[in-house]
């Protein structure tokens, strides 16, 4: 026969201490970071909170009528040339600067043919 032997006393669980491994805090710290970069990206795609501030069309008047005038870029031309054109006795980066402000011109390129507005403070008499 065989015997079994008891201990006296109840029998306590042993309590362990959770510890995570630097493998479990990247993939805790990269399911946290899913929820904020989805956001972020259906912001940016959208348009909304983070935009670099597109241009919004106002339902009033532009720029009165009368207060520029218009030139007809020709092949070859540059917002430089046009601006020692319209105005020679003043500083051509300011006049450049002007042209590109009025005429909502992102880059110096032109185009043969287009329209570009000229201030009146720069048109010839």
């Amino acid at each position: 026969m065989s015997t079994i032997s008891l201990a006296a006393g109840p029998v306590r669980p042993t309590s362990t201490r959770l510890r995570i491994t630097a493998r479990g805090r990247r993939v805790l710290v990269g399911l946290a970071a899913v929820p904020v970069a989805a956001a972020v990206g259906v912001a940016v795609l959208s348009g909304g909170l983070l935009s670099g501030g597109d241009a919004v069309a106002a339902d009033g008047p532009g720029a009165p009528a009368g207060s520029y005038e218009t030139v007809t870029v020709m092949p070859g031309d540059s917002l430089w040339s046009i601006a020692e054109l319209v105005a020679p006795d003043d500083d051509p980066r300011d006049v450049v600067a002007a042209l590109m402000n009025l005429n909502a011109i992102p880059s110096g390129g032109l185009d043969a043919g287009q329209s570009v507005a000229i201030p009146l403070e720069y048109s010839r008499p």
